[in-house]
């Protein structure tokens, strides 16, 4: 038997079977596996079945913790060089499914696509050497896809919000997070993805300045956010992503 079968539970009754709801779903898949089993572990403890990929999968199973591969649920192994795992509709369906529309719920019946309820990724550190092979597309798209049904799906970016995440989910009534913290960390989803693409522009630019000199870019989030006023004035470089920006500069940053 692989790390990712399970035993074949006894056969239930078709009133059993159309009543008894089914485990919650996770999808974790993550380049910073810092408290990763931990956390497998304890969704596992509360009922959840795990999804993953990669590294991620082979350390939770390692651990004995019971984990299907993606490539099992999508009928796709990995694929160019492991550009292409998780850009798939029964991922992505999953993730942003409208759980109350009942065309989306009809999708899901004829596409064979089955809820997941909380999306677990961290990104390549693509600032750490900045390549076009640390350019994360799968990860970002998960984030983005989870945060954007934030009314459904909880997405968590960082490790160190793992063991709230855990806390929540065994106290809530209905083993969900709360829609406050699934906003809260939508919220914080979009700040890491915002500031991910801000780090990939701005090596791009740097790379060929002269390619970029007549190039009008817009205000990024990264220099807005915080800002109070705005004042017209000299030259301002963001300090996050070296963009300059004529005739704007910050009185205030907060």
């Amino acid at each position: 038997m692989t790390d990712t079968q399970t035993l074949q539970a006894p056969k239930e009754s078709a009133e059993e079977t159309t009543t008894k709801p089914k485990p919650k779903k996770a999808l974790i898949s993550v380049y910073d596996k810092t408290d990763v089993v931990e956390l497998a572990r304890g969704l596992h403890a509360l009922g959840w079945e795990i999804l993953s990929s990669g590294g991620t999968a082979k350390k939770i199973a390692e651990k004995g913790i019971p984990v299907t591969d993606v490539a099992e649920l999508t009928g796709y192994p990995a694929i160019l060089g492991h550009r292409v795992v998780t850009l798939h509709p029964k991922v992505h369906g999953g993730i942003l499914a409208d759980r109350n529309d009942p065309d989306h719920r009809a999708d899901m019946v004829d596409y064979d696509i089955e809820a997941i309820d909380l999306v677990v990724v961290n990104l390549y550190p693509f600032s750490s050497d900045p390549s076009i092979e640390l350019i994360d597309i799968g990860g970002p798209a998960m984030v983005r896809a989870a945060a954007k049904n934030h009314e459904y799906v909880g997405v968590v970016v960082d490790p160190n919000d793992y063991s709230e995440v855990l806390e929540e989910l065994a106290e809530t009534d209905d083993g969900m997070l709360t829609p406050s913290t699934r906003k809260r960390l939508a919220y914080k989803a979009y700040d890491t993805t915002s500031n991910y693409d801000a780090q990939i522009r701005s090596w791009i630019r740097t790379e060929n300045p002269e390619l970029f000199e007549d190039v009008v870019v817009r205000a990024p989030y990264c220099i807005l956010d915080g800002i109070e006023t705005l004042r017209a004035g000299s030259m301002y470089a963001c300090p996050v992503c070296g963009s300059v920006f004529p005739g704007l500069a910050p009185d205030q940053v907060g």
